[in-house]
């Protein structure tokens, strides 16, 4: 479902949001998955470390369902969890339950640890700690044994338990091995780290995965609030205002989710005012080629002079 921007100001003025949101010239940016056709929210949710918490403590639950819920409600669709990241799909369960209207979640997890039995044993979990019927995207986490994993999840894409096969990596690792991978399975999605910084992924993974027609998700996007540390003092240049981006969050999200190879971004955040600093994102103009090179340049001028 896309919604425009009249409907979408009203949304946020009903929510009682005042911050300064760009000037909406399209709809919500949605992404093909090209495996089906099937479109997503360019922008999404990621869990790491951000749903790591108490879940005795009710005012921590009650923030972090506070997160899911304004996210569904500005547009958002990929939450991306793992059992990873500790108790965040147990957070994720008990928030949806308080949660109607979940109709656009896209659900997407991980099986992460080793052998046929256990990797099964944890992805049944990690259904039952979500609370849905059926889990839309099961990735192999960080590529651990993969090659296990890959069959079972098959087997659980066609008898109808999950919608989407993938693996993902983190920063910077096992990148060939990824190549590989991406080049002999076939695959719903690939996850990898790709920002402005970090760029490496322009050279062989996000070619390769336009050409097996491979949905991307990229992690990490803001090296996990490194870019923020880095460049936050700064102003953003005032031609920001022509990608419709009022601030930092929306500029690094903006250069990811413009590369046509990406399906998806997942910053992570436990903050309602981060949240709605990124979903700005996901509306309003984006950067052309000529701009994704400016906004490199641009950058990359801060950085000298730092």
């Amino acid at each position: 479902m896309s919604i425009n921007r009249r409907q979408f100001i009203s949304c946020l003025a009903m929510l009682g949001i005042s911050f300064d949101v760009p000037a909406i010239s399209s709809g919500r940016h949605l992404r093909s998955i090209p495996s089906t056709g099937e479109k997503i929210p360019a922008v999404g949710l990621g869990s790491w470390l951000t749903f790591a918490i108490d879940v005795d403590d009710q005012d921590q639950l009650s923030s972090r369902e506070a997160i899911m819920r304004e996210f569904l409600q500005l547009g958002g669709g990929m939450l991306d969890s793992s059992p990873m990241y500790g108790v965040a799909q147990e957070v994720i369960g008990k928030s949806l339950k308080h949660i109607d209207q979940h109709d656009d979640l896209f659900s997407a997890t991980k099986v992460w640890t080793r052998g046929h039995r256990q990797g099964f044993l944890q992805m049944e979990e990690s259904m039952e700690l979500w609370g849905l019927p059926r889990l839309d995207l099961m990735q192999v986490h960080n590529l651990l044994d993969w090659k296990t994993h890959l069959p079972t999840l098959r087997e659980m894409k066609e008898e109808g338990e999950i919608r989407y096969i993938g693996v993902t990596t983190s920063h910077g690792r096992r990148h060939d091995e990824l190549i590989s991978i991406m080049q002999h399975e076939q695959l719903d999605f690939v996850q990898f780290t790709y920002n402005i910084l970090d760029r490496e992924a322009e050279q062989t993974l996000l070619p390769l995965a336009q050409e097996k027609g491979i949905a991307v998700i990229i992690n990490r996007p803001f090296q996990r609030g490194g870019l923020f540390d880095r460049f936050e003092s700064y102003r953003l240049p005032t031609w920001a205002s022509e990608i419709d981006c009022t601030n930092w969050a929306q500029f690094f999200l903006k250069f990811i989710i413009s590369h046509p190879a990406v399906t998806c971004a997942i910053p992570a955040t436990s903050q309602l005012q981060h949240l709605r600093e990124n979903m700005g994102a996901a509306y309003g103009r984006l950067p052309d080629a000529p701009t994704r090179e400016r906004m490199i340049e641009y950058v990359r001028s801060l950085c000298i002079n730092s």
